[in-house]
C-alpha cells in the first residue's frame, strides 16, 4: 500500500507534521488554499523563561482576505529573524543542544525569503535532513496534476492521491470531522488518521508543554530521540 499525506506548508510545525511526513511514502505541501490568518503558516510556539509559550512569527504583507498560501509575500522590512533568536535565547542555559540547533537555524534562515509559502518548505525540509528523515516531497502548486473539480473540502487530497496512484491517503486526526471515509472507500483509497502521542521529554525548565514548535524538541532531544518520539503513533480509520 502506497501512503500519501499533505499539509499546508507551516512554520517550524509541531512534531506531528514530521511523524506524518516520516510516515508516508509521499509528502505533498498543500500551498494553494486560501491563507488563515492567526493559523500556523507564519507562526509557532516556543517556551518562555517562566515556561508558558510564546510565539515566533514571521511577519506579512497585507493582502486581500481570498490569497491563496503561495501568494503570501514575507514583510522583510524588519529584521524579525533577529527577534526569533533573541526570543530563543530563553534556552540558552538550559537546552543542551541549543547551539548546535541555533547554528542549524542561522544557516537555514539566512536566505531572504520573499515568499512565505517558500519559506516553510525549504524549513520543514531542513528540519526533516537535520532530523535524518529521507522523504519523498511534492509541492502541489507545481504538480499540474489537473484534478478532477473540488465540490467539498476532503476532495482535493482525494483527487490528488487517485492523481498520483496512491492507494492510501494519511491525515491528522483534527481532519476527522470534514472527511467522508465511505467516499474515499467508493474511490478505492483506504482513508487513515496519524494520532502522534506527544510524549514528554524533559524541557528543563517547568511542567511539560505540549505541540510546540519542533525548534522546542530539537533544543531539548537529540535526533536519534525525536526520530523515537514521531514513531509514538497509532492509525486511527
Amino acid at each position: 500500500m502506497k501512503t500519501l499525506a499533505s499539509m499546508q506548508p507551516y512554520f517550524f510545525p509541531y512534531l506531528g507534521y514530521f511523524s506524518l511526513i516520516k510516515h508516508s511514502d509521499k509528502f505533498v505541501f498543500f500551498d494553494t488554499p486560501q491563507y488563515i490568518r492567526h493559523g500556523w503558516c507564519n507562526r509557532n510556539r516556543i517556551l518562555k523563561q517562566d515556561g508558558t509559550p510564546n510565539y515566533i512569527t514571521v511577519p506579512i504583507k497585507k493582502a486581500p482576505r481570498d490569497t491563496p498560501i503561495n501568494e503570501i509575500t514575507i514583510d522583510n522590512s524588519t529584521d524579525w529573524r533577529a527577534k526569533i533568536f533573541g526570543q530563543l535565547n530563553v534556552y540558552k542555559k538550559t537546552a543542551p543542544h541549543y547551539r548546535r540547533v541555533i547554528d542549524f537555524l542561522r544557516g537555514t534562515l539566512d536566505s531572504e525569503h520573499e515568499s512565505l509559502s517558500r519559506l516553510c518548505i525549504s524549513t520543514t525540509k531542513a528540519v526533516c535532513e537535520f532530523l535524518g528523515i529521507t522523504a519523498d516531497f511534492g509541492v502541489f502548486s507545481e504538480m499540474n496534476l489537473g484534478i478532477d473539480e473540488v465540490n467539498a473540502p476532503d476532495e482535493w487530497a482525494l483527487f490528488t492521491a487517485k492523481a498520483l496512484g496512491y492507494d492510501c491517503y494519511v491525515n491528522p486526526p483534527g481532519g476527522m470531522s470534514f472527511f467522508d471515509p465511505e467516499k474515499y472507500a467508493a474511490s478505492g483509497v483506504k482513508l487513515e488518521f496519524l494520532a502522534l502521542e506527544l510524549v514528554p521529554y524533559n524541557q528543563r525548565l517547568h511542567e511539560f508543554v505540549p505541540g510546540l514548535s519542533v525548534i522546542d524538541a530539537m533544543m531539548f532531544c537529540t535526533p536519534e530521540e525525536i526520530r523515537a518520539l514521531l514513531d509514538r503513533f497509532s492509525l486511527l480509520s
